[in-house]
């Protein structure tokens, strides 16, 4: 099997550069960061067996994510306007759940699995320059180019890679978070931590709600959510570098529901961080084009509410990487992945834009409450 250019560091990516190395094959990841350091990883994931797990699994890494897991933090609580806990299930007690772990130890520990030099850090694709027969030279923002058999794009919503295939962009959903977090929350926010729990907490309603997570190392990250339009804050003359008129306007959208919750705005210890929400559009299907495929975001990008973005892209990870060693060219390999990976994507796309829907409606505390108990 000849040159796999993976782009994109993220889970995905790093799950095909793993897998394809202990076959053996010659793999290479570039990313846009400096470092793998550069930029903070976001919050806590819950690894799916058919996906996530599966992919760990495959790439001979489950000893060490189960020594980082915290199975606790599948609890998942919904708490109504007025701060009652309406619902509260416990993590499973079998083994076979979705245990919880930080983007940032997940990612750890598959960079950890590479080659040394397998991600070249400080590479941004400029453009990909077809040479025929499925290859490309690939040029890169500092000057330097390479060549490769394979294009894989695992570079996140905005992918560059994607645009060798569809024209598609990612569309604003109508939701918007403001990110927020509590550091040291069990001793300096005793009465947040406990109405979060071990794991997840959710109170939705009317258009409005908060998110709140556990993380690891007594940090809890918080969204607060409200269907919007992307620009809220221009229409408010609001300046988002001023933390305290973010803070009112959103004490202001909140003014009628607990106090209790509204603790989650006013306690902040990171700031707050807007962050409108992109979903690419359903379906989103490409036709072949030797030498090219996309993986994670970049081929389905999808709302948070699918609780599936990192599960899929390492399981797309896994499935290309898969593939890749048993077919004998690079075209029959991408085809047969790509004949599981669109009709996949489509269906969890589909999941997520109804997920999305139904928790940020005029309805939202009832149907999120409806879902949780039936299942």
């Amino acid at each position: 099997m000849n040159r796999i250019a993976v782009i994109g560091a993220g889970p995905g990516g790093l799950t095909c550069a793993r897998i394809l190395q202990r076959h053996g094959i010659d793999v290479a990841v570039y990313d846009s960061d400096a470092s793998a350091t550069a930029r903070d990883q976001g919050g806590t994931l819950d690894m799916h067996p058919d996906t996530g797990q599966h992919a760990l699994r495959a790439g001979g890494l489950w000893p060490g994510f189960t020594a980082l897991a915290r199975p606790e933090g599948e609890q998942m609580r919904l708490v109504t306007r007025d701060g009652r806990i309406a619902f509260d299930a416990a993590p499973s007690q079998d083994g076979q759940g979705n245990p919880e772990i930080d983007r940032g130890q997940l990612r750890d520990l598959l960079l950890g699995s590479l080659a040394p030099g397998t991600v070249r850090w400080g590479h941004k694709l400029e453009r990909a320059e077809p040479l025929g027969d499925g290859r490309h030279r690939l040029h890169f923002t500092h000057g330097r180019s390479t060549e490769t058999d394979l294009v894989v794009g695992a570079d996140g919503a905005w992918s560059r890679v994607r645009r060798m295939l569809t024209g598609a962009v990612p569309i604003y959903t109508g939701v918007t978070f403001v990110e927020t977090g509590l550091n040291d929350a069990d001793t300096r926010h005793p009465s947040l931590a406990a109405l979060t729990g071990n794991g997840t907490m959710m109170a939705l309603d009317n258009n409005l709600g908060f998110i709140a997570q556990r993380n690891s190392g007594g940090h809890i990250r918080v969204y607060v959510g409200m269907r919007t339009p992307q620009d809220w804050h221009r229409q408010a003359g609001l300046d988002l570098t001023d933390p305290a008129a973010v803070r009112d306007a959103l004490l202001h959208r909140f003014a009628d529901w607990s106090p209790a919750l509204r603790g989650f705005i006013t306690d902040t210890d990171t700031g707050y961080t807007n962050r409108p929400l992109f979903a690419l559009p359903v379906p989103h299907t490409w036709e072949p084009v030797p030498g090219v495929t996309l993986l994670g975001d970049a081929a389905h990008l999808m709302s948070p509410f699918s609780g599936m973005g990192a599960n899929l892209a390492m399981r797309d990870g896994a499935d290309l990487a898969q593939a890749l060693t048993e077919h004998v060219t690079v075209d029959d390999a991408v085809i047969a992945y790509e004949k599981i990976l669109i009709p996949r994507s489509v269906a969890a796309a589909e999941g997520a834009a109804e997920g999305i829907d139904g928790a940020f409606a005029p309805d939202s505390a009832e149907q999120t409450l409806a879902h949780m108990t039936a299942h």
